[in-house]
């Protein structure tokens, strides 16, 4: 959908944006080899453009966003990729360091990088969090030898172990694994065995979900045997209970932390909150309460690609689109119904502009489905909501004019 209708033009109840938390993403296009389910704008051969030319790039593309967020503050910021791990350490101080002469940062804000066990030492890490990076999420996927192989990861069991040891060895004391389950080969008590590993190592956050097939993957052409439907329930049912007896709580679809360890960066997302995406592919959504327009941005895909138009006159950015009334409700609803909590009303007029009065009719279908409950303010999923979430968005989506 590509309109110009914004929030202006489509609501005329006197509701208007609030002051919305903003965040920064930073993608990193490189990895060692691209896994064969992986989606992402990721491209081998990281050495085939000097680093420095990319970190350039960012500042450049960046310095552009500037007049956009002038004076808020960056609440917080990762990067992702790829794999940001592949970053020099030098390359990495000093890119934070020219971010905070550019924008205000919270004091101890999340600063969040992605990294691979196969790319990491604790001589690293420690660099990484001197230069200011004060939590870490680490791609395992799996410790067993035979589903790290079928999921073309470039580390194994042992290295994995030896990643997260080295990061708290080096004083992180937030660190979230990503693990899958539904992995080719894999029965329930392998993927039981990955997931007491994770819980056993005593990292505050762990994003636990199943492998999806994606569209233009190399999965997608040539599809593994995976777990059948009542296996995948029976693994995912009995992991939610090792997590939850664990002390880690799930709070999100796939997310499960320790109290207070929640991601707030991804919390950001999840409440529709602000963020600046700079960097190959990268994403951003920017309110301007002067216009009462929310808009989505995003920049070239390609590095090579990205670089030359970073440095150019036009700029990064690949195209924008300013959201109408329909886009708001469904892309707050995509987020925050994620969240077990919910949301409040407040909160969906602050970062809609719009009034409570524009979601009542999938409100109300969902009440009447048992997806959701209402009361003191709070709309969140119920159990049923959480387990049908592509049922109780539906009750939120535009209505077909053809």
């Amino acid at each position: 959908m590509n309109t110009t209708e914004g929030i202006a033009q489509a609501d005329t109840s006197g509701n208007a944006l609030g002051v919305i938390p903003l965040s920064l993403y930073i993608h990193y296009p490189w990895c060692v080899r691209k896994c064969p389910y992986c989606d992402f704008n990721s491209h081998t051969s990281p050495d085939a453009i000097p680093e420095q030319a990319y970190l350039d790039a960012l500042l450049a593309d960046l310095e552009r966003h500037l007049p956009q967020v002038w004076g808020r503050r960056i609440e917080s910021v990762f990067i992702g990729g790829g794999t940001p791990s592949l970053i020099s350490p030098d390359g990495l101080d000093g890119l934070l360091t020219a971010l905070r002469a550019r924008l205000p940062l919270r004091p101890n804000g999340e600063i969040t990088l992605e990294a691979n066990p196969g790319t990491l030492d604790q001589g690293r890490f420690t660099a990484y969090r001197e230069a200011g990076v004060n939590r870490l999420s680490i791609g395992v996927q799996s410790f067993a030898e035979a589903q790290l192989q079928a999921l073309g990861r470039i580390h194994d069991g042992r290295q994995a172990r030896a990643a997260i040891t080295a990061a708290q060895q080096a004083g992180f004391t937030h660190i979230n694994l990503d693990l899958m389950f539904g992995l080719p080969g894999q029965d329930p008590a392998g993927a039981e065995s990955d997931l007491a590993e994770a819980i056993a190592s005593e990292v505050s956050h762990i994003s636990w979900y199943q492998l999806t097939i994606e569209p233009n993957t190399a999965f997608a052409h040539r599809p593994p045997v995976l777990p059948d439907e009542d296996r995948l329930w029976a693994i995912q049912q009995h992991g939610e209970a090792l997590l939850a007896g664990a002390g880690l709580i799930q709070y999100e679809t796939s997310a499960y932390a320790r109290d207070g360890q929640q991601c707030r960066h991804n919390l950001n997302y999840w409440r529709f909150g602000d963020y600046l995406g700079i960097g190959a592919g990268a994403h951003g959504k920017l309110s301007d309460v002067a216009s009462q327009r929310v808009t989505r941005h995003w920049k070239q895909r390609h590095p090579e690609q990205y670089i030359r138009a970073a440095n150019s006159a036009e700029g990064a950015v690949a195209g924008e689109q300013a959201l109408s009334q329909a886009d708001l409700l469904l892309e707050f609803m995509m987020n925050a119904l994620r969240l077990h909590q919910g949301f409040t009303v407040a909160q969906f007029e602050s970062h809609t502009g719009l009034p409570i009065s524009a979601a009542q009719t999938g409100l109300g279908e969902a009440t009447g489905l048992e997806l959701i409950e209402q009361g003191n303010d709070q709309i969140r999923p119920t159990a049923r909501g959480r387990t049908h979430l592509n049922r109780l968005l539906q009750c939120f989506m535009p209505e077909d004019d053809s």
